[in-house]
């Protein structure tokens, strides 16, 4: 009996094994491009902006757009980079990427790029701010193009996430970030120009999660908050903290179904476990896995809202929040460029009688920051909070705050954008002459026609609630028949104070302390 030939089946073998071969080598020769590049983005205008992926270990990768043309190959692990020469205002532009096979952006626009970032009331959606049904339904700008960057907590830095850039739309705009919504409309609707927002925030974030962990650990300053973490990550057990929370849940079933049967209320639930090594706390976290694959990209500057989880640790915020702006800029090599931020809001019960606050020290901490490095400014919104809700739901009037210092410092338009913000005091008698910079048009008042909002005290530091006088344009006395002889002045200083001082454009007077006296936050890490 005559067998069939082996050959024909090991000649199909050989053809499929060639086949793969020329799939597998098809795969490794595709491009790949970090989701920050792609279509609909914005390049910032006025310089030149790089760009990169992957692909094979050696590949020709060649760049084209608007007639210019930028060749590179890529290293050893397929990654490559080009910088693109300026590209006149406006679009859309097409870009060519092409290797052994071609990629095409579409609709790529040119204009300002901001990102902006920070913790939950960056967060906070134009879906959950004032008059959101309002907003939403005219949010038809398509030269404003929206990225957001998700959660991600690791320790490993990341060179992309899950994201893409969309026109702004009634559809898109909705679980943006409303601050940054609302600052990139008013510097569109002023300039004139496409504007990119890239949105990174994370709620209850820290800022030592957004910083280098090197860096941090090189600082003396942060000792002993590194030393806290790393005893953390030693001894944090995840899975026992799981099983604990398993039980608490068997117990608590119970005590429902008990409760049921007595007809009394049902006990709490308890709450799931946060893993601190995942989480939005810990050191260099949400650097790696958020920052991290943005950090390069053309920006024009950055806006910050954050603070509300450093407050309790306010004197280590001094150094921790001019230390992280410094580390974002040396690591993106793009200078000192732009950074706005916003000093928290009033929050929290009034109290009657002047105490300490963390609060108070945080904003201070903030504006201290202002005269540590260049290129700075701090959107003053003591007058915006809301005592119940730490996140207050006016975003509209915060966005237009840090447009202003957009607008004044970076793109030359002539409109006041600095609060007033103590200069000096002198004392004559029982009275404190007060005198202000940055006050625009002149100091002027709120609601009521005499200043309130100020404390003084004498040299034993017991502080009473104080007079008050607006003395011509720039100036405020200060008195109390309790004191005769004044050493401090505060103002603003408190969780949720009730004030008043603002300038006729009607930005509020920056909260202040003249004293210098040791604060509640001072020895905390």
């Amino acid at each position: 009996m005559n067998r069939p030939s082996p050959r024909p089946l090991a000649v199909a073998l050989l053809i499929l094994v060639a086949l793969n071969a020329f799939n597998v080598n098809q795969a490794q020769a595709k491009i790949k491009l970090p989701a920050i590049i792609g279509d609909h983005m914005v390049l910032q205008q006025g310089q030149k902006n790089p760009l990169w992926g992957w692909a094979d270990p050696g590949e020709k990768i060649t760049v084209s757009v608007d007639g210019q043309s930028h060749s590179t190959t890529a290293d050893a692990k397929g990654k490559w980079i080009v910088k693109i020469d300026p590209l006149k205002v406006g679009g859309p532009y097409e870009i060519t990427i092409k290797g052994k096979e071609a990629i095409t952006l579409k609709d790529v626009l040119s204009g300002e790029v901001w990102i902006c970032s920070g913790q939950s009331n960056m967060a906070w959606t134009v879906a959950s701010s004032t008059d959101a049904d309002l907003e939403i339904m005219t949010a038809n700008y398509p030269k404003i193009r929206l990225i957001s960057v998700p959660q991600v907590g690791t320790q490993e830095p990341q060179d992309d996430f899950n994201g893409q850039w969309e026109a702004c739309t009634p559809k898109t705009v909705a679980n943006f970030s409303g601050v940054g919504y609302f600052f990139g409309r008013q510097l569109y609707q002023t300039l004139n120009v496409p504007i990119g927002l890239i949105d990174n925030a994370w709620g209850g974030s820290s800022a030592e999660a957004w910083v280098n962990r090197k860096r941090l650990e090189e600082e003396p300053a942060f000792k002993g908050l590194m030393e806290r973490w790393e005893l953390t990550e030693k001894t944090y057990d995840h899975e026992k903290s799981m099983e604990r929370y398993k039980n608490q849940m068997e117990k608590w079933n119970a005590a429902v179904k008990a409760a049921k049967v007595a007809g009394k209320p049902a006990p709490r639930r308890p709450r799931p476990p946060r893993n601190p090594l995942t989480g939005n706390h810990r050191p260099s976290n949400i650097y790696n896995g958020v920052l991290h694959p943005t950090i390069g990209y053309g920006i024009k500057g950055a806006i910050w809202y954050q603070g509300e989880s450093n407050a309790s640790r306010a004197y280590q915020y001094r150094k921790l929040f001019p230390f992280m702006i410094q580390n974002w800029r040396d690591e993106w090599k793009q200078g000192d460029f732009p950074f706005y931020w916003v000093q928290l809001a009033d929050f929290r019960a009034e109290k009657s009688e002047p105490a300490d606050s963390d609060w108070a020290e945080l904003r201070e901490a903030q504006t201290m920051t202002m005269s540590k490095l260049p290129n700075t400014g701090e959107a003053v919104i003591i007058d915006l909070g809301e005592a119940v809700d730490i996140h207050p739901k006016n975003k509209l009037d915060v966005g237009k705050r840090l447009a202003r210092w957009a607008l004044a410092k970076d793109y030359g338009v002539k409109v006041v954008h600095h609060s007033p913000q103590y200069k000096s005091m002198e004392v004559k008698g029982n009275k404190a002459i007060l005198t202000f910079d940055h006050v625009g048009g002149g100091l002027d008042l709120f609601d009521v026609n005499t200043p309130i909002g100020f404390t003084i005290a004498g040299a034993d530091k017991k502080f009473v609630h104080a007079n008050a006088k607006l003395l011509g344009k720039d100036k405020i006395e200060v008195w109390s028949d309790a004191v005769a002889k004044p050493a401090s002045v505060r103002y603003g200083w408190a969780d949720n104070p009730i004030l008043n001082v603002q300038n006729k454009e009607g930005l509020p007077l920056t909260p202040f302390r003249t004293d210098d006296w040791t604060g509640i936050t001072v020895n905390n890490h």
